[in-house]
């Protein structure tokens, strides 16, 4: 049962400080693309302000990976939280007092990709000494649960809160909500995983975590694998302002209800992954949700409709979010926990890398071609995610459980 692992205060507590942040994060995040395509008309301002979000994020990630190996995880989140809260609402105040300015958004979306990129590496490895093994695949469970809880509740209030309250009031929620995470993420009380190598500089330190992966050349494309469905997301998050505001003629709202209801699909792939999972087996689940991903992006790029925005939505949060639920149970099966921070820095500054690039050009292109174009280059990576993973899966011999040695097999 997916909810049996909320029977632990300590877990129970880390899931309401997710909920709760991932609700701040995704109705700022809306309510910023909106707000530069409402003042620009411009896919390609937002795909430059995408560009910065990752490039912030790409430049901490080596210092990220090792200080989440080295520190206490809950200490790492919670400062982060409060750098945030303590940042957006200066931004809030900088908006309220002198108006628009594209810089204030260039600054706030710098903000979120540093701190993004912080909580991802920090959480992750949190939940993996906070949960057993048998326990992980219902924690990512609930984890996904919660982002898309958070998220989808967004992207309902996003477009509400901003055409009758502004932008100004989404950053103070936004402030607020990572508050509140922080009081609850406080609650938890763990015995921290002991650190290895204490003495080693952070740069030795990050030489071991890339070695780590190197002599594990499976375990380091699972990560890859389990990337595509996050960059899909943030090219979606370029090319959906265009397609809401063109081809389907909808407003703010129509753009934040197509949030909600993927955080809808992203909330049924918390109760669906697992026992899909155990009914298919990993391979035949991450085949299926690759296949319906790609099926849904292609059937945007050539109609458009509210309807299909709509049901479409559901099912691209329903792949995304069970593809990451499998696969990242199955990393946090493999990889050990003293490496956890460090190679999910790796994996997170590849993921960034790839949105940079293809979010500045992507926003080039469609300033000048259909938005349905974007959505068909979206699709192409999907299927590209389901052949990578088939040459994991049957081409080399991946690594066992973190504990198991070079020669075990790894299920696919």
């Amino acid at each position: 049962m997916v909810f049996s692992v909320l029977k632990s205060r300590q877990f129970r507590n880390y899931f309401l400080s997710d909920i709760i942040s991932g609700f701040g994060v995704g109705m700022s995040t809306i309510g910023a693309n909106w707000y530069l395509m409402d003042r620009t008309g411009s896919l390609g301002a937002i795909g430059f302000m995408l560009t910065l979000n990752v490039l912030a994020g790409f430049a901490i990630s080596p210092l990220v990976g090792t200080l989440t190996d080295r520190f206490n995880r809950r200490s790492i989140i919670q400062g982060a939280n409060w750098a945030r809260a303590v940042l957006i609402f200066a931004l809030a105040l900088a908006f309220l007092f002198t108006g628009f300015h594209s810089v204030y958004l260039y600054l706030f979306t710098i903000i979120n990709g540093m701190g993004w990129t912080v909580y991802m590496s920090a959480s992750r490895s949190l939940v993996q000494e906070l949960l057993t093994e048998k326990e992980l695949i219902n924690g990512n469970s609930l984890i996904e649960i919660s982002l898309q809880v958070g998220m989808f509740l967004a992207g309902a209030a996003s477009g509400i809160l901003y055409k009758y309250y502004g932008f100004e009031f989404i950053l103070i929620l936004n402030a607020a909500a990572f508050v509140v995470s922080s009081l609850f993420l406080s609650r938890v009380r763990y015995t921290p995983l002991p650190v290895e190598n204490k003495g080693e500089s952070f740069f030795a330190n990050f030489k071991e975590g890339l070695r780590y992966l190197k002599e594990r050349p499976p375990v380091f494309l699972l990560g890859v694998v389990s990337i595509i469905p996050v960059v899909a997301v943030m090219i979606f998050n370029v090319v959906l302002p265009g397609y809401v505001n063109g081809p389907v003629q909808g407003d703010s709202v129509v753009f934040g209800l197509s949030d909600m209801f993927y955080g809808i699909g992203g909330l049924l792939s918390g109760f669906a992954a697992a026992p899909l999972a155990r009914k298919l087996s990993n391979q035949g689940a991450i085949t299926l949700f690759f296949l319906l991903a790609s099926g849904i992006l292609f059937a945007w790029a050539f109609s458009a409709s509210v309807t299909l925005l709509y049901l479409g939505s559901v099912l691209l949060g329903l792949s995304n979010s069970s593809l990451r639920i499998i696969i990242n149970t199955r990393l946090m099966e493999t990889v050990s926990k003293s490496f956890m921070g460090r190679a999910m820095s790796v994996w997170i500054a590849i993921s960034l890398l790839l949105q940079c690039v293809s979010a500045t050009g992507l926003g080039v292109v469609l300033d000048r071609v259909a938005p349905g174009f974007g959505f068909a280059g979206i699709g192409a990576l999907m299927l590209a995610g389901l052949v990578l993973y088939f040459v994991v899966a049957y081409v080399l011999k991946p690594l066992g459980a973190a504990g198991q040695g070079q020669n075990a097999t790894l299920e696919p």
